[in-house]
């Protein structure tokens, strides 16, 4: 099947998943723009045009002819982040309307409205509805932590289970999660691209195990061949819990302090009907764990 005319959009395509999705969209022969503010620094696949989310003025140019958009921004490193990405989301949707885009692409966050969400996962529903506000069907994607070389929370947990002998720990690391590798969250996004049942439908996405936080810092020390001791103390909150967080970990401390929030919050896929769509056989932890310490190696 020929895919629809017009370029694809990532805004945010220099960053930890949109790099990633920037070369798969290119090595499929997708036009691609990839948004970013400084152009000239951008030795990437695609073709890198200036745009700003802040600068509401400055969205015009790369979403003029556009026939998709991605969304991968965020402002989480920010005091004020949810104020950030508000209006930022507000900007690009309304902006994506005027150019009369297909349709636009929004990776979220995993959680269940009915729990009493962190600030960021707040944030990341309210920018699920202020994107569609310019009148362009948003496919949202909503995921947990997501495994890869790069990525803030496996960063977190990296540096945690290699820097210390033991780890005291908060009663979240016995919250369930869904983690799901980087790679197979780019599949996701590419395989709703062009999918007319994806058309502005909300996604639920993970891998194929549940697994507590503990759980998961036991497994990367086993695959590294390290001994990680895990003692829970209840008292320990999330704010105690950044700093300690920054002791140890080279992690922009707003940013895990914000992920940290979100830890309290069960991420677990309830609605698994994206693999329909956009079947695959999923990437397990453990294989997630072992291509991001891979590529660590790489780049060292």
């Amino acid at each position: 099947m020929t895919a629809p005319a017009g370029p694809v959009l990532v805004a945010g395509g220099t960053g930890f998943v949109g790099r990633r999705l920037v070369a798969t969209l290119a090595e499929a022969g997708e036009d691609v723009r990839v948004m970013t503010r400084h152009p000239d620094r951008y030795d990437g696949p695609g073709t890198a045009v200036f745009g700003d989310v802040a600068e509401p003025g400055s969205l015009d140019v790369p979403l003029t002819g556009a026939r998709a958009a991605y969304y991968l921004v965020h402002a989480l490193g920010h005091a004020d982040f949810e104020r950030r990405d508000a209006a930022a989301a507000t900007a690009f949707g309304e902006r994506a309307g005027a150019a009369g885009l297909d349709r636009i692409i929004y990776l979220g966050g995993l959680g269940d409205d009915h729990d009493d969400l962190s600030a960021h996962l707040r944030s990341r529903r309210e920018v699920e509805s202020l994107l569609a506000g310019g009148g362009v069907p948003v496919t949202v994607l909503r995921a947990g932590i997501v495994v890869g070389h790069g990525g803030i929370s496996w960063e977190i947990t990296r540096q945690l289970v290699e820097h210390l002998p033991a780890m005291i720990t908060p009663r979240w690391v016995r919250t369930r999660t869904q983690p799901i590798a980087v790679a197979d969250v780019v599949r996701y996004l590419v395989g709703v691209l062009d999918h007319p049942d994806a058309l502005g439908r909300t996604f639920e996405i993970g891998g194929p195990e549940v697994l507590a936080y503990a759980d998961m810092l036991g497994r990367v020390a086993a695959i590294e061949g390290r001994r990680l001791p895990i003692v829970p103390v209840p008292l320990l909150s999330p704010g105690l819990s950044s700093r300690w967080l920054a002791l140890v970990t080279d992690v922009d401390v707003r940013a895990g302090r914000n992920l940290i929030d979100s830890m309290v919050n069960e991420v677990v896929v309830t609605d698994p009907s994206i693999r329909e769509l956009v079947p695959f056989r999923r990437t397990s932890y453990d294989d997630a764990v072992r291509a991001a310490l891979a590529e660590r190696r790489a780049e060292r």
